[in-house]
């Protein structure tokens, strides 16, 4: 079998090289030259452009796989693709991209005849590996027929993989997923502060965080990376406590609030890495201003 793939970063590179190794055939296409050349040099077919790549695929109907930013360029690949393709052709949309544009997306392509597949993808730079979870949504006949590259990005034979429901629905678990992700990564941040902060113990954390990876109720993916972590830096000395968010932790709390349903755990979490962000937060001045205010307790000074 054989597919396009538009967009070689770290992670579509990757999906890249592991869908080569399993024998199916790649065209690869990426603005970056020398990311189209790394994955010439390990097997793939090289494009010079979106209409190049598409030329260069042989099997009727053709598939193409894109990989690149969420929003505009996203956009902005997938209706210059469609322009190139056939009916009965299919793109799958393999970022973080939010559901209700990729319902929108697959009707627009359905009108030319194209099929949409919308494949949240998890794994990351582990992928290569460990194999990629990917929950698609769209057209089951589409699925179906495109499921050997799902195979081959899967951790194992007929795991880690499925279609979930119509076009959207595999964006909506993927961010949904990534909520969860982010209140998960909260509770093992929280606990391991808190054990941090008590110096009488003179706590281990790496030692403390090898020992939950086996037998406990905590154990997880997570708790191995953060174990890693901590073995390579116990102190983290040389990171800030600055946490960055890709947008689908608030999409997933939007949604939580569009259908009432409450998510006090992830919505936590999301504001916990907006406070992260801030150094001197206006807010908690204004706590201590109050404070003073009214009970004249005291208050430390801007130097």
């Amino acid at each position: 079998m054989e597919l396009g793939m538009i967009g070689l970063g770290r992670m579509g590179g990757n999906m890249a090289r592991r869908i080569l190794r399993s024998g199916h055939r790649v065209v690869a296409y990426d603005p970056q030259t020398e990311a189209v050349q790394s994955l010439i040099s390990e097997g793939a077919v090289g494009a010079s452009s979106v209409g190049n790549l598409v030329e260069q695929l042989n099997e009727q109907p053709r598939a193409v796989w894109i990989m690149v930013p969420d929003g505009a360029p996203t956009e902005s690949t997938i209706n210059t693709v469609a322009d190139f393709l056939s009916p009965g052709d299919a793109v799958i949309d393999g970022g973080n991209s939010n559901y209700k544009d990729s319902i929108r997306r697959a009707t627009a392509l359905a009108k030319k005849g194209l099929f949409f597949l919308d494949a949240g993808t998890s794994g990351g730079i582990w992928g290569l590996a460990e194999g990629y979870s990917m929950m698609v949504g769209g057209n089951l006949a589409a699925f179906q027929r495109l499921e050997p590259i799902f195979q081959a990005l899967a951790p194992a034979s007929g795991k880690g993989y499925g279609r979930v429901g119509p076009a959207g629905a595999g964006h909506f678990v993927k961010m949904v997923h990534n909520g969860i992700e982010y209140g998960l990564m909260q509770a093992y941040a929280e606990g391991f502060e808190l054990m941090q902060a008590k110096q009488e113990f003179d706590l281990d954390l790496t030692q403390v965080s090898q020992i939950w990876r086996y037998g406990s109720v905590v154990r997880s993916w997570l708790l191995d990376l953060t174990a890693a972590a901590l073995k390579e830096e116990p102190g983290l000395e040389s990171l800030q406590a600055y946490v960055e968010d890709s947008g689908e932790g608030r999409w997933t709390v939007q949604e939580s609030i569009d259908l009432n349903v409450p998510t006090p755990v992830i919505s936590l979490s999301l504001q916990a890495r907006f406070r992260s962000r801030q150094e001197q937060p206006f807010g908690a001045k204004l706590l201590a201003a109050m404070r003073n205010q009214f009970g004249g307790h005291a208050v430390r000074k801007a130097e």
